[in-house]
């Protein structure tokens, strides 16, 4: 599957653009306008690295804090070859949005480090991870700054992480979410961004009276939150017609078991050439014919140039920003509904925020406790945002943002900030 090039240039542009457009409709004072358009901080970090063959190597890191009116700061680390400070930018504002429309009490943050950790062994890796974590060091703690995973880190990761800000601050396990089981990490963490998207998807289904097992789902992007949201929609009865990864895809229009294709790809390295599905380009899985097409890779996946092939009746955003205000708008020209990203890819941070909770707590709670929770969560606000948009007649997206930016401003309000 080919993929825009990464130039991050213009991502916090498209989502200041929709902060624009639902200020103008909730009619938001000036000041507030100003607030909500600002980062409260930002900083640059280089990250040095000593290479197994004795030789440095430094990289560029940020952590971008965009609001935290309601609460610390929240958001992933993300080690790309790609990063960039816009890109950190415009993901600190979708988690600013996105925890404000869940109701959890978080602002907004992101951050990481341009680097290719493939091109790093393990050591090399802990090395980086550390360095990193030991220069933002000054801005994070339970209280103030909560990182978490995000591309190409896990829980491995966050365990070097917290391991790292332990030795100068004391144990700390609500420092950082995203851990392993072991040092604090909460169970059915691994499966939350799925999960969520799913239990979302579920109540518009009842909403629009779909019956699951006539929804056929095409899942771009067959990494964990992908993976995992289609193998619980199999689960629940909806029938998964095609899924991508970086290499290309596999489609079956009577529908694919999931957890199969996943083994598969543990296999082989890839989706592809999977016995049970034809395989196709990666580019086409947006024209497969569905009902419910979800994007789970990169951002802009979904664009002014492709979006006429979109097929599916509703885009449901698992990935931060795949479709671009362009391909938005040709998407509701067409009547297409799209499940904003700061609703479809919640469950990751709601569940990283009941991480929190039980860290502060030194509690532990059982799966089915985490996930009742997520479920509660994810439907109010689904509920929150369906009935807003049929209220306003307005697209999903513009009410999410409303009731989110709503929320902040609030907030901000409350604290005299304006």
């Amino acid at each position: 599957m080919s993929v825009p090039e990464a130039n991050s240039d213009g991502l916090f542009e498209a989502v200041q653009g929709h902060l624009d457009q639902a200020a103008d409709r909730i009619g938001l004072d000036d000041g507030a306008r100003k607030v909500l358009s600002s980062h409260r901080r930002e900083v640059a970090v280089s990250v040095r690295v000593s290479r197994d063959d004795g030789s440095f190597d430094v990289y560029p890191g940020w952590r971008i804090q965009h609001n935290g009116a309601r609460g610390p700061f929240k958001g992933g680390l993300r080690f790309h070859q790609n990063a960039s400070r816009d890109e950190f930018r415009c993901f600190s504002a979708l988690m600013t949005w996105k925890t404000a429309l869940l109701d959890v009490p978080f602002g907004g943050a992101k951050g990481g480090v341009k680097v290719d950790p493939k091109t790093l062994s393990v050591s090399e890796l802990e090395q980086l991870c550390r360095a990193y974590f030991s220069a933002i060091e000054m801005m994070v703690g339970p209280y103030r700054d909560i990182p978490a995973p995000d591309v190409n880190t896990g829980p491995r990761e966050m365990a070097w992480m917290y391991d790292e800000y332990s030795k100068s601050r004391g144990d700390s396990p609500a420092v950082i979410t995203g851990k392993p089981v072991g040092l604090g990490g909460s169970l059915g963490r691994d499966a939350a961004t799925g999960r969520g998207a799913l239990f979302a998807l579920d109540r518009i289904a009842h909403s629009r009276r779909w019956t699951r097992e006539h929804i056929r789902v095409a899942v771009e992007g067959f990494g964990n939150a992908g993976a995992w949201f289609a193998q619980l929609a199999h689960q629940m009865g909806y029938r998964v017609v095609a899924v991508s990864d970086s290499r290309g895809a596999v489609v079956n229009p009577e529908g694919l078991i999931p957890r199969d294709v996943l083994a598969h790809k543990q296999r082989t390295g890839s989706v592809t050439e999977f016995k049970h599905a034809d395989s196709i380009d990666g580019d086409d899985l947006i024209g497969v014919e569905c009902e419910v097409l979800a994007p789970a890779a990169l951002e802009r996946s979904i664009r002014d140039d492709n979006a006429e092939r979109v097929r599916a009746t509703l885009v449901l955003e698992l990935a931060n920003h795949p479709v671009t205000p362009d391909g938005d708008l040709l998407l509701q020209d067409r009547g297409v509904w799209v499940v904003p990203d700061i609703l479809g890819s919640a469950g990751g941070v709601t569940v990283s925020y009941l991480e929190w909770v039980q860290n502060l707590q030194r509690e532990r709670w059982s799966e089915e406790r985490v996930n009742g929770r997520l479920k509660e969560l994810m439907e109010s606000a689904t509920d929150l945002v369906l009935e807003r948009a049929h209220e306003g007649g307005v697209s999903h997206r513009a009410a999410a943002y409303e009731i989110a930016i709503e929320r902040v401003a609030e907030a901000g309000r409350s604290r005299g900030w304006h």
